[in-house]
């Protein structure tokens, strides 16, 4: 088949976008496909070679049988793109436009699973008009959360725009830091628990569950942050994660009713907590992980049997599962 492979992307994650899409590329490539690069400018520009495309609703892309968006962030993984997937009338990798866009914002995704009364960490979210309007007020309702919490941007990845903060008089600093990129915020109390993580591939009610890994911080950093996920050494990831067989399973069953419950389709990350080697909390979503050979998500799949080309070869095949399932319906 014809793929379209898209990079790059307007968010501050366009260099880690690049990375991932030089190992799909190949994956794809392996898997016995044609792929069609398609580079989407900091600007916003989308260019192929040096074409600027011109994109027509109902046109496709490129003649493509499959698009596969490689794009974290804003505008790549926030349901924005999705959106504009649809209009092309185009099958693409991935969630569609609402899990996307639910997935992406910390706080809305948290209190979809609050709902379901899914074990998760105690958080709240600050609105930026309202930090302005009322920062003492805003400061005194996050005391409840004590310290140690977290401090990050509610639709942003790769640890961007995160601090950790220690005590009291850190936590106003730190929400400037985090409104510098999001006029929404999320801020998270402290877990002690190990860090875990499951990958899930899949569409409709039966997804699968990989075996999940634990994040063992290796670089002196004492927690998940930018330098530890993309520092040669920053990190060592665990497979499978030192727990036992049965608090696996409840990751993997959280992590697949997680995907499902969101409306997820493709593929997903899913990021956990386990405190006191049994308590598992989820802790976020991520609808476009890390995608390059030594990412999360791909080391997980091959761990669990399922090798870099084979996964891509998947996800093509999941894409266009779900679009003609989607357009068997009438609208």
């Amino acid at each position: 088949m014809r793929i379209v492979v898209l990079a790059g992307g307007r968010s501050s994650e366009h260099d880690v976008s690049l990375n991932s899409a030089a190992a799909v590329r190949e994956g794809i490539a392996a898997a016995g496909h044609e792929v069609v690069d398609v580079l989407i400018e900091r600007s916003g520009e989308w260019r192929h070679g040096a074409d600027t495309l011109a994109l027509t609703p109902g046109g496709g892309l490129l003649d493509a049988d499959v698009v596969f968006p490689v794009l974290h962030g804003p505008f790549g993984e926030d349901g924005t793109l999705q959106g504009l997937l649809e209009l092309l009338d185009v099958p693409y990798v991935g969630a569609g436009v609402l899990a996307s866009s639910l997935c992406m914002d910390k706080v809305v995704f948290k209190e979809v699973l609050a709902a379901a009364d899914v074990p998760q960490v105690p958080y709240a979210g600050v609105h930026l008009a309202r930090w302005r309007a009322e920062p003492e007020a805003v400061l005194r309702e996050l005391a409840a959360l004590g310290t140690p919490v977290f401090v990050k941007p509610a639709r942003l990845g790769s640890s961007v725009g995160i601090a950790k903060v220690s005590s009291e008089t850190e936590l106003g600093p730190a929400l400037d830091t985090a409104f510098g990129h999001d006029s929404h915020v999320i801020v998270e109390g402290f877990s002690p628990g190990l860090e875990v993580e499951c990958a899930v591939l899949g569409f409709g009610t039966e997804p699968e569950a990989s075996v999940p890994g634990e994040i063992v911080l290796t670089g002196g950093a004492d927690w998940y942050d930018y330098e530890a996920k993309y520092t040669d050494g920053g990190m060592e990831l665990v497979v499978p994660a030192r727990l036992d067989e049965a608090v696996l399973e409840d990751v993997r069953r959280l992590a697949i009713d997680t995907f499902v419950r969101v409306g997820c389709s493709g593929l997903a990350r899913v990021d956990f907590f386990v405190e006191d080697g049994h308590r598992v909390l989820v802790n976020e979503l991520n609808t476009l992980p890390g995608f390059t050979k030594t990412s999360v998500y791909p080391k997980l799949w091959e761990r669990t049997g399922v090798p870099f080309p084979q996964l891509c070869d998947r996800l093509i095949a999941l894409a266009i599962e779900r679009f003609e399932a989607e357009r068997s319906v009438a609208f």
